[in-house]
């Protein structure tokens, strides 16, 4: 009996140290949200589930997009690199939006995608760097299963290797008994597109009741498209509740950090594809275990910071290449003096524009000031306060702030971000801020000397590099050696992961959402079976499955 007892509390122990040196962590991630929520002071929309996470949690103040929009964004978040840092900064590169990517791509240039010397550009899937890896690899090897639900938008073919499961059937309740989970789920309710897509659906916020930024117009059709964002705000709330809901009822609420935050700024006009606050400026709540980080924090945050920290979290030590720090956890590094923005293509239209964001201002560097503000976005013309918004201007009914839009840019620009939230009034000839202007002058150079971009060059010209003869490169096959019941893969192309299966017999069926596992390092497999194995860079085509028989 005293055996047994003793055996049960060294199991005990034993499990909460598992827990404790690899936390479950859960993100939740809205669409094209800025900091429209109560904790940030926007008492409009009505999201109690998201107010009692932040009641639970550290509220982050400063936290930034990379790009004013999606897929460069998010595929800042999977490698915690700039999007110049690594080729993925043009929106967008393919079609590689969910699941696990497009792996077939038009190599017909198109004009629906444009670079700045006019060049029409092809699909594509970004080469990265090829020591840059998505950080789940890095989670999986430690044992974590890792799940995406569903978006990925990374500008390239989510690897194979890069998730247990990806797709709208993935969660944590899959995983084994035990086992750390890291859950991504991701929520499009209020993506830009729900704002002509949700028309039919009942209004929960008036319109009466929202506040219209300066740079759109006061009327009607705006105040109604602004409700009909506060709606589908509200919207996501009932759909996180279910999230939260289920954790809770698997007894994992208080031993999982949760993360909610958005891939970028909010969907209106002048918000989404902003280099401004209004494009780049994110919520970000986290709950910590057991809710034991309360309160708010304004430190400098970028999406950059999300793989590190999430590496830090689960006791990993990020790998030297990544641009971003770890805010939190084992290896939690100093704060950041400043945070960079980029924008580049945005479907049809290119410019080059690069930001420094400190707390206090905003610097912008323009490298086609001949080009105006406003991207005349075939997508975005969907709005329906988009139309109107363009009749105006073509009518002169518009006002100097709103008409600051629709006209070129100065080479350089400079908000007091605090006196001036939405970035209407450049300070770059006021001589009051010549020494902050000298400052962030000295931070850009400083960062461009750090950092490759890749902006530097015309998107045709580094997807030539990336694909050659624009023909997509292609992974080498994986190889086997087996010393008795020892294997070890390799692959020579560099860069390239691998992922396998061991099966009882020959599989007639397999594919891509088949249980593939990640080969991290050797191990010993049981001789009579059959090793499925496939290799993968980022960018390139994956190799063919081979079968070994072991």
């Amino acid at each position: 009996m005293k055996r047994s007892i003793l055996s049960l509390v060294l199991i005990i122990i034993s499990n909460l140290t598992f827990s404790q040196s690899k936390p479950n962590i859960l993100w939740m991630v809205a669409e094209d949200i800025s900091l429209d929520l109560s904790m940030y002071g926007d008492t409009i929309a009505n999201t109690p589930n998201l107010d009692e996470l932040a009641l639970e949690g550290m509220i982050y103040d400063n936290a930034f997009a990379p790009v004013g929009v999606c897929a460069p964004s998010r595929s800042a978040i999977i490698t915690g690199m700039y999007p110049t840092s690594i080729g993925t900064m043009h929106m967008r590169t393919g079609l590689d939006v969910g699941g696990w990517g497009k792996r077939m791509y038009n190599p017909n240039p198109s004009q629906k995608r444009i670079d700045v010397n006019d060049n029409a550009i092809p699909e594509y899937s970004a080469v990265i760097p090829s020591e840059v890896k998505c950080f789940t690899e890095y989670l999986r090897a430690a044992g974590y299963f890792c799940t995406n639900n569903s978006k990925t938008d990374y500008q390239f073919a989510a690897p194979i290797t890069s998730w247990d499961e990806n797709g709208n059937q993935a969660h944590w309740r899959n995983r084994k008994n035990e086992q750390p989970f890291f859950s991504v789920f991701n929520f499009n309710v209020t993506h830009e597109s729900r704002l002509w897509m949700n028309v039919d659906k009942e209004l929960t916020v008036s319109p009466d009741d929202v506040t219209v930024p300066p740079y759109l117009q006061d009327t009607q059709k705006v105040r109604n498209d602004i409700a009909r964002h506060y709606s589908n705000i509200e919207l996501m709330d009932d759909q996180i509740a279910k999230i939260i809901d289920q954790l809770k009822e698997d007894g994992l609420y208080d031993n999982t950090i949760i993360f909610f935050y958005s891939d970028h700024g909010g969907p209106l006009p002048r918000e989404k594809r902003a280099i401004y606050d209004s494009g780049l400026k994110v919520p970000l709540i986290i709950k910590d275990l057991d809710g034991k980080t309360k309160g708010r924090m304004d430190d400098l945050i970028s999406f950059v910071d999300f793989a590190p920290t999430l590496l830090s979290l689960a006791g990993i030590k990020p790998p030297n290449y990544i641009d971003g720090k770890p805010f939190m956890g084992s290896f939690k590094k100093e704060l950041n003096e400043y945070v960079f923005g980029s924008s580049d293509r945005f479907d049809e239209f290119s410019d080059r524009s690069r930001a420094i964001r400190t707390k206090d201002f905003l610097y912008v560097k323009n490298y086609y000031p001949n080009k105006i503000k406003y991207k005349d976005v075939g997508y975005r013309k969907q709005i329906p306060m988009m139309v109107e918004f363009l009749e105006s201007k073509e009518n002169g009914e518009l006002n100097e702030e709103q008409e600051t839009w629709f006209t070129t840019k100065t080479e350089e620009e400079l908000y007091n971000v605090k006196e001036d939230p939405y970035q209407m009034h450049n300070l770059i000839s006021d001589p009051n801020f010549k020494k902050q202007l000298n400052e962030l002058q000295k931070m850009y150079d400083k960062y461009q000397k750090k950092h490759e971009d890749f902006g530097e060059v015309p998107e045709l010209e580094m997807v030539q590099k990336m694909w050659p003869d624009l023909k997509q490169p292609i992974t080498a096959l994986p190889r086997v050696k087996q010393t008795g019941n020892s294997i070890r893969i390799s692959c020579e192309t560099k860069g390239a992961s691998i992922a396998y299966i061991i099966s009882d017999s020959l599989m007639e069926n397999y594919d891509y959402n088949s249980d593939w596992q990640l080969y991290s390092e050797p191990f010993n497999a049981t001789s009579g079976k059959y090793l499925y194995l496939v290799s993968e860079r980022i960018g390139y085509k994956a190799s063919d499955i081979v079968i070994h028989k072991l």
